[in-house]
Formats: C-alpha cells, structure tokens, sequence
C-alpha cells in the first residue's frame, strides 16, 4: 500500500487528542477547591474545558475571582498539576496502533500544543512518547500559540514535511483555525473534549473522526497506507 503523496505528515493537539489528560487536570482542580474550602466539581463538568487550558478550567473552578486572585489560584494549580503529570493520564484507546502503523508507513509525526514546555516534555517523556515524536512544539515554543498558523508551520518544519503535505488532528476550533491558515488539512477529533454547545461539525474541517483509528480511515481514502 503506499500512502497518498500530500500527505506524509500527522500532527496531534495533546489534551483531548493524543491523550486523555482530563482524569489528572479533574482531580488537580478539585485539589486546589479542597484547599479553598470547596467541595469538587463533577467529572463530567470538568473534562469538556480541559482543551481550553488552565484559564478555562480555573475558571470554571473560580467563577467569581477577581483578576490578582484569580493569577494566584491558576499558578497553584499547574503546581497541583505538574505532581501529578501521568497519574492517571493515558493515550486515548486506539492511539498507540494508529501511531505504530503511521511509524510502519513511513509518516512522520508530532505534536502541537498549546500546553507549555515545562508541562509538555515531562508528560511525554512519562508515557514513552516524547523519543517517538519527531516534532514537538509547545504552548511558549515560539511568540505565537494556535490558533496562530506559526506553531504548526514549525512543525511541519522539524518533521522535513512541507506544510500541504500534513494532516494535524485537533478537538478545538482553534485547531481546525491554526491548520487551515497554515496550508494544512484539518481533522476534527470528536472523541475528544468538546462542549456541547460547541458545532464542531460547523468548522472548516476536512473531516471528522470519532475514533483516532479513523485518522487511518482518513488517510486510506486517499491513498493505501504502505505497511512494511
């Protein structure tokens, strides 16, 4: 099988699409409201604001902090957070065979996030990951995060892959937005953390996967996948 000429590249978004990082993002901030005296959140009312990052997710936590406390509250949970890294964090099912074939296929892949480096390395490291990628481009990587085209362009660059010859994989607007301006093909992760007044269907997507496996659906479309 040999894979579609356009596309030699698959890059992944990390929260929400690569990994289910929610159970340890969930569990830092009921930490930090049990310190402040609160009782937690629901799991199910957390997972859907974890793409968003930490300003989301505090708040959620926090509604009603004002600025100064609010910059105070969120420095305390990425401390929360960083003890607790890949406690209960693990790829989504499906992630470790889709990233086997790519790598039997020849594809390069990687990572963009807007999650920082410090936060990043030591996550991927944890789970065997950050060795495999052949890119990795965090959240303080450059001046720019997504949805600015710039931190995926850099990507495409540390995979030796031109910028229309990449898929990047994300469950976030911002990710269909970073992919497009970028000369990029989008697709849109719905397994991953989506809210529900969201219309991901709405984005300017090149396609929809309910399952990462269906990243190798996708690619099949175009072309058979040349397994070695």
């Amino acid at each position: 099988m040999s894979a579609a000429p356009f596309i030699r590249g698959v890059l992944f978004d990390l929260d929400g699409t690569l990994l289910d990082t929610a159970p340890d993002m969930a569990d830092s901030l009921n930490a930090l409201r049990a310190e402040e005296q609160l009782p937690p959140l629901p799991f199910d009312a957390i997972r859907n604001f974890v793409s968003h990052g930490s300003n989301a997710l505090v708040r959620l936590g926090f509604e009603a902090a004002p600025p100064e406390r609010f910059e105070v509250l969120r420095a305390r949970f990425l401390e929360l957070y960083r003890t607790r890294l890949t406690l209960r964090t693990r790829p989504f099912e499906g992630i470790p065979e889709l990233l086997g074939t790519l790598e039997r296929c020849g594809l390069h892949w990687g990572i963009v996030t807007n999650k920082p480096g410090w936060l990043t390395q030591p996550l991927l490291q944890g789970l065997g990951l950050y060795a495999r990628a052949a890119a990795v481009v965090s959240g303080d990587t450059l001046a720019q995060r997504k949805p600015h085209p710039l931190p995926l362009l850099h990507a495409a660059r540390q995979l030796g892959v031109e910028p229309d010859a990449c898929v990047y994989v994300g469950d976030a607007e911002r990710d269909v937005l970073a992919a497009k301006a970028a000369g990029m093909r989008a697709l849109v992760a719905s397994f991953g953390y989506i809210r529900e007044e969201e219309r991901p269907h709405l984005w300017p997507a090149d396609g929809w996967i309910d399952t990462p496996l269906g990243v190798l659906g996708w690619l099949e479309t175009r072309a058979p996948l040349p397994v070695s």
